[in-house]
């Protein structure tokens, strides 16, 4: 009996443990079914609008027409006649009859129309030809272009910002837009994808270059344009006032701003197809100014640096090269006279290393990580730059070094850093 009263109370603490376990064991599989779902939601829903293909052609919008004609029909002609007339007008070009101008259009947009019996009210868009149109038109024709702009389109509405990470009128009008004509070379992403977590509102206040280097590399452009929407609804079913800033580069510079009202909430989509062309006045404005020019600080290549202080880098390197040259040279002739083997070796001539490029992986847990090791590999004595061509967060990244001597000789300088370093043939993996 007493033996029985012994064994009772462990029974139950036993019994406990294995409830504790097959609960933890549940809320565990609980947590993984619902951590998987919302890393597929992070992008997953309606998002991506593939941005029009851009011509070269003349385009021209926002021509209002009101005419009156025999039938529907015929109403909608002469609009379109009117609307042609008043476009080629807006571009300063010569008097032409309109036959000669039907030849030169290439297309009609309709913006918004209404037909009547007798009468047709519209607001179309005029494309004109531009090989056609040109000789007409002289210097107005040709415009050169900016370098390639990549365009991250905010709406700020209720508090709360918004990019890619859903469709919106703002994202919609900039994609739709007809830039062929523009003097600003728009890249302009969809939005799709991964791209709805890459370029987010928080990126426009991010400062590090190399982060910058990285997406702008990766959309193959210069620079960054920021066209901002700050959007005030007065009440449900009233007007909406709009505040659009116009901000570009990596420090996120003002460039300019201006407010617009649309009458009410499905006027919005007017509205900013309207700030879109305003915008490009900006942005047009301000390459003329020679605002827009690509930021030397987030360029790859070496290219955009000072050459003033490119030749100091090399005329220091020469000069650490000579040193070391006449120290091992000095060491020889000591040895050559303790050991009486006759006069000191001459001091020979440096001569410059051959420089190649080597690729080396390194593993990426953080941004942070990236930056240090970046900035670690730059610093090592004999190498010429280091970019990024590869980016796994969490994984292991792959960059690309310019080294001025062979991979033994960027594999003992990476050591002398503190990095362990495995050889491959033409390459490197390193970590600390």
């Amino acid at each position: 009996m007493a033996h029985f009263i012994a064994l009772r109370p462990l029974e139950r603490p036993v019994t406990q443990r294995r409830t504790i376990q097959l609960l933890a064991v549940l809320v565990a599989c609980v947590f993984a079914v619902f951590a998987g779902r919302l890393l597929i939601a992070q992008v997953e829903g309606d998002r991506g609008i593939a941005p029009v293909v851009s011509s070269s052609d003349i385009d021209v919008a926002g021509i209002e027409v009101d005419v009156r004609g025999d039938d529907a029909q015929d109403a909608r002609n002469k609009g379109w006649r009117d609307a042609q007339r008043k476009a080629w007008a807006k571009l300063g070009g010569p008097k032409l009859s309109d036959s000669q101008l039907q030849s030169l259009v290439s297309s009609i947009v309709i913006e918004n129309e209404q037909i009547g019996p007798k009468r047709y009210i519209a607001t179309l868009g005029v494309i004109f030809d531009r090989a056609r149109a040109g000789r007409y038109l002289g210097g107005n024709a040709q415009k050169s272009q900016s370098a390639p702009m990549m365009l991250l389109p905010v709406t700020i509405s209720g508090g709360s910002t918004l990019l890619y990470e859903k469709r919106n009128p703002w994202q919609r009008a900039w994609a739709e837009y007809q830039a062929g004509s523009s003097r600003i070379n728009y890249v302009r992403p969809s939005g799709a994808g991964g791209e709805s977590l890459l370029l987010t509102y928080g990126q426009t206040s991010r400062r590090s270059r190399i982060w910058w280097r990285n997406i702008l590399d990766e959309f193959e452009a210069a620079d960054v344009l920021v066209p901002i929407a700050k959007l005030e609804y007065q009440y449900p079913g009233g007007p909406v006032e709009a505040t659009f800033t116009a901000r570009y580069g990596p420090d996120n510079t003002y460039l300019d701003s201006f407010t617009m009202t649309a009458r009410n909430a499905a006027d919005v989509p007017r509205m900013m197809s309207e700030a879109v062309l305003k915008f490009d006045e900006v942005f047009t404005q301000a390459l003329a100014d020679g605002k827009l020019r690509p930021n030397p600080t987030i360029r790859y290549s070496s290219e955009g640096a000072d050459p003033v202080l490119q030749r100091l880098i090399e005329i220091g390197r020469a000069a650490q090269a000579k040193e070391r040259a006449e120290a091992a040279a000095a060491a020889a002739g000591e040895q050559g006279a303790t050991t009486g083997e006759g006069a000191a070796t001459p001091t020979p001539t440096p001569t410059a290393a051959v420089t190649a490029t080597f690729v080396v992986q390194f593993a990426s847990p953080d941004a942070g990580a990236i930056d240090a090791t970046l900035a670690a590999v730059r610093a090592t004595p004999g190498v010429r730059g280091a970019a990024t061509t590869s980016l796994a967060i969490g994984g292991t990244s792959v960059m690309s070094v310019t080294y001025g001597g062979s991979i033994g000789d960027l594999a003992a300088a990476l050591r002398s850093r503190g990095f362990t370093v495995n050889q491959g043939s033409n390459a490197l993996a390193i970590r600390r």
